[in-house]
């Protein structure tokens, strides 16, 4: 795994961090996972940035050549960032953490893997950056804030994915030769979140997944309608350390309320 520069926040992006620290065991269970591997473990993160592996939930509906796996629900790592299967190399995944609900079905990073390859991605909670005034330097700084559902259940986070061929390995079969990625679907914030950033991650009701699981289904408008603003009163907001902001810092402090600078 490529580790983003210590140096660097995503607070930027509509959605550049969260937070996944269930157990591949739980979220099997949660999401009716019929196909996992369980040699593949993802340590529990409480700052999950771009290109990080993560949990996604997908649906295969054949074996193919491209990786040799199981038709079926699968949970399985895939790297945040997509990278087309167009694409020339893997820098463009770092671009595409993110996909705008507005314009996911037509963008030609998006469109086909919209059809084709949607996923959900496990997450306990994400963080938002607010731009605020620090009293005490009259200085603008950004304060994190990690949004989360109230009754702290796991939220699904509706995603692509894609396959990409590595060109460097010769034999098609070989599952080294296929990248896998993943961006997050996000839209209008509501609720706690809005008062925080205008977007976030879009999130799916449980009454949602199997429709948007299926690889058959590839009706445009069927599938859209499925993409409907979340939350509804149901999220909550608490300022959290900035140490967030560094990809070297990981554990369960990052989510602790501190006193903000500012306010919302």
């Amino acid at each position: 795994m490529i580790a983003s520069p210590a140096h660097v926040w995503h607070g930027g992006f509509m959605c550049g961090r969260y937070v996944s620290t269930r157990s591949p065991e739980d979220l099997v269970q949660l999401f009716q996972v019929t196909d996992w591997r369980t040699e593949e473990r993802l340590a529990p993160s409480w700052n999950v940035a771009p290109i990080d592996e993560v949990w996604a939930v997908l649906e295969r509906g054949a074996r193919g050549k491209r990786d040799g796996s199981s038709r079926g629900r699968q949970l399985r790592p895939l790297r945040w960032g997509l990278v087309p299967s167009w694409a020339k190399d893997v820098k463009a995944g770092a671009r595409m953490i993110n996909a705008r609900v507005e314009t996911v079905h037509e963008k030609p990073a998006f469109r086909r893997e919209f059809l084709r390859h949607r996923c959900l991605l496990p997450a306990d909670g994400f963080y938002e950056w607010q731009q605020v005034k620090d009293e005490a330097t009259g200085k603008a700084r950004k304060q994190p804030y990690f949004i989360h559902p109230e009754d702290d259940q796991v939220m699904a986070l509706a995603g692509l994915y894609a396959y990409w061929r590595d060109r460097s390995v010769e034999q098609d079969d070989d599952p080294a030769a296929w990248l896998v990625t993943c961006t997050i679907i996000t839209t209008e914030a509501t609720d706690a979140a809005g008062r925080v950033h205008p977007r976030m991650p879009l999130v799916l009701t449980e009454d949602h997944y199997d429709a948007w699981l299926d690889p058959h289904h590839q009706d445009p408008d069927e599938l859209r309608a499925l993409l409907t603003q979340p939350a509804g009163g149901h999220l909550d907001a608490r300022p959290v350390s900035p140490a967030v902001n560094s990809v070297r810092n990981n554990g369960p402090e990052l989510v602790d309320e501190v006193q903000a600078v500012g306010g919302r």
